[in-house]
């Protein structure tokens, strides 16, 4: 169940798209629609505009319009009607993502009986940017009505459990795991009166269908395409980027330090080339545009100082990529640059190692991003902010010895295909079920059925 991604779409409309989509998959969904205003205020405004650049760390792109917050707390509310007229008390509820995070609370108002489960898949913010936010109190409040709250990494389920323990009314930590913490707190129910709770807070990181992915790669069409993108390259070693148009993923960092690298290594001039697809997001909203027209400009500085009559530097797309061609790039490129500022995963970092089926790649990943702390196994990790250290790890990618390159990809790949979206899936349904955290009367699990709410 989830918004539709456009504004009052009719019902009809909205429901063969997903009576063909449900048939193919074997689910049943459902749509929430949203007003022009709704889109706004809860989509734009809290969520993108507040919620979104203050868990990544960046306070000046926060609007803290206060018109935004009760928006925010309609469309929640809106949410577990749908649910409400949706579900049985047995269904399992699991609530993804930032745009939902008082679900849970708007579910207990209904007095709806369910488990319920929230994954986040952006960080979880300090204390100390946490105490920014005007509305932090009734986020924690919401949040901490739900059974089961998941992190991608122990740094955000430990951010999360310091700002609980500052906010929430006597939170204690009934025990500390090494993958779930328990804790207790009081709790006004529906009625009015404070009751205690216990929940779960865990660390699930979330990973990708590796196998499919890796078998995507290896297919004709994949390879006929990866062929006629080695022939464009000319022997040239190809550094990749793949992002969302995002001030969170470090793109105009990657650049500076790709120009760094060609000026201290002059030899590698006409011999590399970073290739940048950049997926057009949130266009409407300004700070957005504005990194576009950064980004552009910065590209055009680089190739202006550097092109020659048969080279250039960078080539940058912005556009979409098909799967068959975004897999192609994945096994042409000889080095991905993965370089967020703060990320919650960044499953494309998974994404190209998987599809690496020679594996003969370098992963240059961000340790700021949630995935640095599985794939440090085999990547070699960059502060992004540190534009003379990722210029010296671009050069050591490129001289890697072949022995090493084989052996750091066979790690990172081996890690991904131990730990993919499957067994993610079954550890937070695992998590869930378990029966620390209490269940109000008469409701029971079924694993059989699960709602997501998105």
């Amino acid at each position: 169940m989830g918004w539709s991604g456009a504004a009052t779409v009719e019902d009809a409309e909205i429901a063969d798209i997903f009576k063909h989509l449900a048939a193919r998959d074997n689910l049943r969904m459902r749509a929430v629609s949203l007003s022009h205003e709704e889109i706004d205020g809860f989509y734009q405004g809290f969520s993108n505009g507040i919620i979104w650049p203050l868990f990544h760390d960046i306070l000046k792109n926060c609007n803290f319009n206060p018109t935004y917050w009760p928006i925010y707390c309609r469309v929640n509310r809106k949410f577990a009607e749908v649910l409400a007229r949706e579900t049985t008390p047995n269904d399992f509820l699991w609530v993804h993502d930032y745009h939902l995070m008082l679900l849970g609370q708007e579910l207990s108002r209904l007095q709806l009986p369910n488990r319920r489960g929230f994954f986040l898949h952006i960080p979880f913010p300090s204390l100390d940017f946490f105490r920014k936010l005007p509305w932090r109190r009734q986020i924690i409040d919401g949040l901490l009505d739900f059974d089961l709250i998941a992190f991608q990494t122990d740094r955000d389920r430990h951010n999360f459990l310091q700002c609980a323990e500052a906010l929430a009314e006597r939170f204690t930590v009934a025990t500390d795991g090494p993958q779930v913490t328990h804790v207790r707190f009081l709790k006004r129910t529906a009625a009015g009166a404070n009751a205690w709770r216990t929940i779960q807070i865990a660390t699930l990181p979330i990973s990708i269908d590796y196998s499919k992915m890796a078998a995507d790669a290896a297919s004709a069409r994949v390879q006929h395409r990866m062929t006629q993108l080695r022939a464009d390259l000319q022997e040239r070693q190809m550094i990749l980027g793949v992002d969302r148009l995002d001030y969170t993923k470090g793109i105009l960092h990657r650049l500076r330090a790709l120009r760094l690298t060609l000026e201290r290594h002059p030899e590698l001039r006409g011999k590399i080339i970073l290739v940048q697809h950049l997926v057009p997001s949130r266009e409407s909203i300004g700070d957005y545009a504005q990194l576009r027209r950064d980004v552009e400009q910065l590209v055009s500085e680089i190739n202006g100082q550097f092109r020659t009559p048969d080279w250039v530097p960078v080539q940058y797309l912005y556009h979409s990529l098909s799967r068959e061609d975004l897999l192609a790039y994945y096994r042409t490129a000889n080095i991905a640059l993965i370089t967020p500022l703060k990320d919650g995963m960044n499953l494309v970092a998974k994404e190209y190692c998987a599809a690496q089926i020679d594996e003969d790649g370098v992963l240059i990943l961000s340790e700021l991003a949630g995935a640095a702390a599985e794939l440090q196994v085999g990547a070699l990790l960059v502060n992004p902010h540190d534009i003379e250290c990722t210029a010296e790890r671009i050069y050591q990618a490129l001289v890697m010895p072949r022995d090493e390159r084989l052996e750091r990809m066979q790690r990172l790949r081996r890690t991904i295909r131990n730990h993919d979206v499957f067994q993610w899936a079954e550890a937070f349904l695992t998590a869930a079920a378990a029966p620390q955290a209490p269940v109000s009367k008469g409701a029971q699990m079924d694993s059989t059925q699960v709602t997501t709410a998105l």
